[in-house]
């Protein structure tokens, strides 16, 4: 008895009651309202560099980013130029980022194929992105988001854990949870986006929260750490 118990109230915690139709309209204007001009937290002048940023930003923070990008972007400041440039350089200098041996190799192999494929402009199409080595959905719908505003919202640690907290979504991967928040918003993804990940890197965190400080605290479903 006991143990049909402790199930039920793990199926309770891992899926909380999912917000209603109303609730979401409230989440999404007061989004809006609270971050009407959010913008990404990386560094960058065009496309090439913004895509190094985000593809560097996987499993990183946008300020570890930002201290390595400088150096990167001066030394390789084209797809040519990252393209033929020694993998041993690339790895020095995004070594003090996560995963950096992989990430340089997607780096370089990226920048080949910009220059092969695309006449060394960044597509700024989602497919032609999502073909790249190392680019996936997530990171080609950001690319996408800050270059041009496109109605799309990238799901990240942060994003997953606020649209769960909130009720919005039960999913348990990025992409599905992607098509939950695609159907509930509709519009204003871009900006819904970037809201959701400031909102959850500075008030709603994985761990300590700052529920006494929240907008939204009224429509929250679960404090639970959602990992991504």
């Amino acid at each position: 008895m006991k143990e049909k118990s402790a199930q039920k109230e793990s199926k309770i915690a891992k899926f909380p009651k999912k917000a209603t139709k109303k609730e979401t309209t409230q989440i999404k204007t007061l989004f809006l309202e609270h971050f009407e001009n959010a913008r990404t937290e990386l560094h960058f002048n065009n496309d090439f560099e913004l895509l190094i940023a985000v593809m560097l930003s996987a499993q990183c923070t946008d300020k570890r980013v930002n201290l390595i990008t400088p150096e990167l972007f001066t030394k390789f400041p084209t797809p040519k130029a990252l393209g033929n440039a020694p993998l041993d350089s690339i790895k020095e200098c995004i070594k003090t980022c996560s995963f950096f041996n992989n990430k340089a190799k997607n780096l370089k192999a990226m920048a080949q194929e910009v220059c092969t494929k695309y006449n060394g402009e960044i597509p700024l199409e989602r497919e032609a992105l999502k073909s790249l080595p190392g680019v996936g959905q997530k990171t080609a719908n950001v690319v996408l988001i800050e270059s041009k505003g496109a109605n799309f919202i990238a799901v990240d640690t942060h994003v997953f854990r606020v649209s769960h907290r909130l009720g919005l979504s039960n999913a348990t991967t990025p992409l599905a949870t992607e098509e939950d928040l695609t159907r509930i918003f509709k519009d204003n993804l871009a900006t819904l986006h970037q809201a959701m990940v400031l909102f959850g890197r500075y008030t709603c965190k994985a761990v300590n929260p700052k529920c006494t400080e929240c907008f939204l605290s009224h429509l929250c479903k679960s404090k639970i750490t959602y990992r991504c």
